[in-house]
């Protein structure tokens, strides 16, 4: 089974705990205590512990000292093992693929967040580019517009000679 993360809450305080403060990861509660909250025997507890299932803290003297979150695991053990028919090597396995899953939606999160940032870049580029083109811009005129003259300038239309070949060689070439 994967290590869980460091630190236990609970009933007893120890005095190695680093900050003193109270939280659901510190190891408060003795083993008759955690296994009265969690409906079940002392007994139970070091089994679970010696298969992997729970990582009690322990105190300056080696007693368990258990937290509110290894209470909490407790009774998610019993509810696998009681309510779902879950033998402990398939409570091993949910919880493993539980940490798994927990690795995944963090690496996910990671990713959606630098996919964010890489799109602000891009889209901050994009924005730069457009802002130098305009500025490059010049006024479009359409092509010979400027070059109608003036006497026919108000008709709209423009004359354009067309030479045409003489009607003897029929625009061949050939003589």
């Amino acid at each position: 089974m994967a290590a869980r993360g460091e630190g236990h809450a609970g009933g007893r305080r120890r005095p190695s705990d680093d900050d003193g403060a109270p939280g659901p990861t510190r190891g408060v509660y003795m083993i008759s205590v955690a296994a009265e909250l969690a409906g079940m025997h002392p007994q139970t507890l070091r089994i679970y512990e010696a298969r992997g299932l729970i990582e009690p803290k322990r105190s300056a003297g080696n007693t368990r000292l258990y937290s509110q979150e290894d209470v909490d695991r407790l009774r998610r053990i019993q509810e696998l093992t009681s309510e779902m028919g879950m033998n402990l090597a398939g409570v091993e396995r949910v919880f493993e693929l539980e940490l798994e899953l927990e690795k995944m939606r963090s690496r996910m999160a990671a990713v959606r967040r630098e996919a964010e940032r890489a799109e602000r870049e891009l889209r901050e580029e994009i924005e730069r580019v457009r802002r130098s083109f305009k500025a490059e811009l010049v006024p479009y005129e359409p092509p010979g517009s400027a070059l109608i003259p003036a006497s026919t300038a108000g008709s709209g239309r423009v004359r354009i000679p067309i030479s045409r070949p003489a009607r003897g060689d029929g625009g061949s070439g050939k003589s």
